[in-house]
């Protein structure tokens, strides 16, 4: 078996209305285009699959599980990082406005009370190291009135709200994919960036106007664990890591260590598929490269050792989560990937074409790979040595303007 690769196809470049406002609700690195999921879904139905569950094996944010809501459609997915998670729940529900208003009043008159009675001895030093102390005690007291909030859902719309305003209240960088001091940045007051960025998701909420149809579940789990005993899917629109492009634990720390989802964020970093500090494995749960995979790999070792070993840990992972995409879809699904490919030091990493043998390894029929443009990309190919995109064509890093969606459907015989 074999895969096909369409050079001119169009229909994965643009979508067909602007993106809504709840796609926009908290930063993101590299977020899923939002129309793709639509139309993967309608691809999914041309070919005849009955759809009434949509996956997500990366959800990150929780493009895909909002898309699928809108649709009316079922959602599972799952993310490593927590405050992915939080972020895809708050999204992907339906909030009741007038109990989000109500909800709002009483964390101010909480605010103004916990202000004045906070101690911040307990911060802890990473954060200590980001933020000024008087950010310190605001974020504190912010946090504390969240808190105490007695519905869940509500709880954490704001808690996401809360979320977003960190590296603005900050000393980070802005606009850096790499955790950095600005040793000049004027940091905002907490509680004006909170009620900036609660007006603007209210005004996201009401325009996304969910309705209660259809079941989400939404995982904080390395999908490699994931234990399905049955299939969960008729559709999987997914985009994975690509191998060292972002840290998702580093650029997440703030959120992760003022919500207490870690005591040190670099624990997160460990099941990362992508990440640089992906744990080893023992040779005998490792699984074989095919000829695509090898072939890099032999490349890469002879450009940078350390690399190819990381190049090497995300190929098997990818491996296996092409294999646990099959165990979660159902006979004749159809899954859909969106991944592109890389170059460091003259290698040429073709992430596509490894995926597309490993769908075909896997039994997938009809596997088809579609070039897509990326929005934005092209005016600015490059990233600097701070992470900014850049047109410098001097540039650090070299950024692709184009990605591919492979995909391919599920036997309707046996597993």
């Amino acid at each position: 078996m074999s895969y096909k690769i369409v050079q001119h196809e169009t229909r994965w470049n643009v979508g067909v209305v602007k993106e809504p406002l709840i796609h926009r609700i908290h930063a993101y690195p590299a977020k899923f285009p939002a129309f793709i999921t639509e139309k993967a879904v309608a691809v999914a139905r041309e070919n005849g699959v009955c759809v009434r569950t949509v996956a997500d094996v990366f959800c990150g944010c929780g493009t895909t599980a909002y898309e699928a809501k809108k649709l009316g459609l079922n959602f599972w997915g799952c993310d490593i990082n927590p405050v992915a998670t939080l972020i895809a729940r708050v999204k992907s529900s339906s909030h009741d406005i007038d109990e989000i208003k109500l909800a709002f009043e009483e964390i101010k008159l909480r605010y103004a009370k916990y202000l004045r009675e906070v101690d911040c001895g307990d911060v802890p030093e990473r954060l200590k190291y980001w933020f000024e102390e008087e950010r310190q005690r605001e974020l504190k007291a912010l946090l504390l009135s969240i808190r105490a909030l007695p519905n869940v859902a509500v709880r954490e719309f704001f808690t996401v709200a809360f979320s977003n305003i960190l590296k603005a209240t900050s000393r980070w960088l802005a606009k850096s994919i790499k955790p950095q001091v600005d040793p000049s940045k004027i940091t905002h007051d907490a509680w004006t960036e909170f009620s900036k960025q609660v007006t603007f998701m209210i005004k996201a909420v009401e325009q996304a106007g969910l309705r209660p149809k259809g079941k989400t579940q939404i995982k904080t789990k390395n999908l490699l664990t994931v234990s399905a005993r049955s299939a969960l899917a008729d559709v999987i629109v997914t985009s994975p890591p690509y191998v060292t492009s972002y840290e998702y634990a580093d650029l997440h720390q703030l959120s992760t260590l003022w919500l207490g989802y870690a005591s040190d964020y670099r624990t997160l970093r460990k099941g990362t598929i992508g990440s640089m500090f992906r744990e080893r494995e023992s040779s005998s749960n490792q699984t074989s490269l095919n000829c695509v995979g090898r072939d890099i790999i032999a490349c890469l070792r002879e450009a940078d050792k350390s690399k190819a070993s990381a190049s090497e840990r995300y190929f098997r992972d990818m491996a296996k989560t092409v294999e646990k995409c099959k165990s979660i879809l159902r006979p004749g699904g159809m899954v859909f990937f969106v991944i592109g490919d890389t170059e460091y030091k003259g290698v040429k990493v073709k992430n596509s074409e490894f995926l597309a043998q490993c769908m075909v390894d896997q039994g997938f029929e009809n596997v088809t790979m579609e070039k897509r443009q990326i929005t934005g990309k092209i005016l600015t190919p490059y990233r600097n040595e701070k992470g900014r995109f850049s047109k410098d064509h001097n540039a650090a890093m070299k950024i692709y303007a184009e990605e591919y969606v492979l995909m391919g459907r599920k036997s309707n015989v046996g597993n």
